[in-house]
């Protein structure tokens, strides 16, 4: 082995001991951590390596430092420690290295992280002001969604991590993640919070490589204290934005960082996303963020109804009107809020109370594109979770009282609430004849008027299909 007090001998054990680390810690590791640090010497013990950013060198401090002074004693260097400098530091007016230079605190094999400094304004997407916990209006279909958000906007240690929140167009998710990104802020001024839509990770990504700026990317997203991202579908199918973004979710997670996620679906149900971010996004509280029903978005239209009556000068609402909005625009909450300002504007702009005409008439292109439509499998299913019988009952051959009456009520409901042919109603059953469905809706309608509990839970059925 060649002495180690000599340059050229030094620079030959470092690219030994890069070998040797390549094959214990895998071609990527090496190449994302390893590759891009300088050897600066070896001085008591102590080897000096030059790396691109802090981050860069916290990170091999944190999780390489034992295995490089291993592989360093391996080759034959009387290596005891580490330490990390900024590969070009600043240079004073003499042309000599800035005393203020930040240096990455020495490693030893099992290192401390030193604390972030305090950089609340990171480049991330805008915040919304409106978006916040005092805006949000709770009902059942969000309760959960929003006492777990409140939870992570609370800071300090979680049960849960990450928090996925997902749902439909306009139920919510984005919402909640403004608002704790706000409550967040508030709390800890100095918390490094960044939120981001999954197509932003993109493309900062897809930019940091093109302009090889790939270490500053990782610097960024990995040294935050919360990391949101917004609509994280949009990165399904896209192979090295997923690796990436696999790789950022388990660094934050091992330095116990808070991540918030948000999507149109489950992840279990997200296409061609990677199985393994699949698993990573289960292992936290996944939060459904159900469709809105009647009292939530009638709750939802008083809240903005109040500020827009500041607003447009104290308009007059007559009585009904939100009700009948709540009731027939049932689509999403982005919908409802956009009738009610139209509503309101049109109403300050003519000089007109805001009357349940003045409502059918001004939004009637929304109230026929929100007419709801209701499907012969949704009747089945929740004719079938009333009366507790299975699915598979509801379409079979069947004939016992208890499976009988319900599918002749699913079918009574089916031609009420659809347009379908009583023939297709009658495929939908089991390939049965349009004669049985004729005789099934014959008996619904005979027994509604003897029978008070069948018309009873028809008409909530129906007020439950209707939401």
């Amino acid at each position: 082995m060649a002495r180690i007090g000599q340059e050229t001998d030094l620079q030959a054990i470092w690219a030994e001991v890069g070998r040797n680390l390549r094959d214990r810690i895998g071609g990527n590791n090496y190449v994302t951590w390893i590759a891009p640090m300088q050897l600066r010497g070896l001085t008591d013990g102590v080897l000096k390596l030059a790396v691109p950013t802090r981050f860069l060198g916290d990170w091999v401090a944190r999780h390489f430092s034992e295995a490089i002074v291993q592989e360093c004693l391996r080759a034959g260097a009387a290596v005891t420690r580490l330490d990390f400098a900024l590969a070009r530091p600043r240079v004073d007016a003499d042309g000599a290295p800035d005393p203020a230079e930040i240096r990455a605190a020495p490693a030893s094999p099992a290192p401390a992280s030193p604390a972030p400094e305090a950089e609340p304004d990171l480049p991330g997407g805008p915040i919304d002001p409106r978006f916040t916990f005092d805006s949000f209006v709770v009902g059942k279909p969000n309760e959960l969604a929003h006492a777990a958000a409140r939870r992570v906007a609370e800071g300090g240690p979680v049960a849960f991590n990450p928090l996925f929140l997902y749902g439909g167009v306009g139920l919510g998710k984005t919402h909640l993640m403004h608002a704790i990104s706000w409550e967040l802020r508030r709390r800890q001024p100095g918390l490094r919070v960044l939120y981001v839509s999954a197509e932003q990770f993109m493309y900062r990504f897809v930019d940091a490589l093109r302009n090889k700026q790939i270490m500053d990317f990782k610097e960024l997203f990995r040294s935050v204290d919360v990391l949101m991202v917004d609509d994280v579908q949009f990165i399904a199918g896209k192979d090295s934005t997923q690796d990436e973004f696999f790789h950022t979710f388990n660094a934050l997670v091992d330095q116990q960082k808070q991540i918030v996620i948000s999507a149109d679906r489950a992840p279990g149900e997200i296409k061609d996303l990677e199985e393994r971010i699949k698993s990573r996004l289960q292992c936290g509280l996944v939060v459904d963020l159900h469709p809105t029903d009647y009292e939530l978005r009638l709750g939802i239209l008083q809240q903005k109804a109040e500020h827009y009556r500041t607003q447009y000068g104290d308009l007059k609402v007559a009585d009904g009107v939100l009700e009948f909005l709540a009731h027939r625009i049932t689509t999403n909450v982005r919908v409802l809020e956009g009738a009610l300002t139209r509503l309101f504007a049109f109403a300050s702009l003519v000089g007109r109370e805001i009357t349940l005409d003045l409502a059918q008439d001004c939004l009637a292109d929304i109230l026929r594109a929100s007419e709801r439509r209701v499907t012969i499998e949704e009747i089945q299913r929740k004719v079938s979770e009333h009366y507790n019988i299975r699915l598979s009952d509801m379409i079979g051959p069947k004939r016992v009282r208890t499976i009988a009456r319900p599918r002749q009520i699913a079918m009574f409901l089916a031609k009420e609430l659809t347009t379908r042919s009583l023939p297709e109603i009658g495929r939908r059953f089991g390939g049965r004849d349009h004669t049985t469905i004729i005789h099934g809706v014959r008996k619904v309608e005979q027994l509604k008027s003897a029978d008070s509990q069948i018309a009873e839970d028809i008409e909530l059925l129906r007020r439950l299909l209707s939401n």
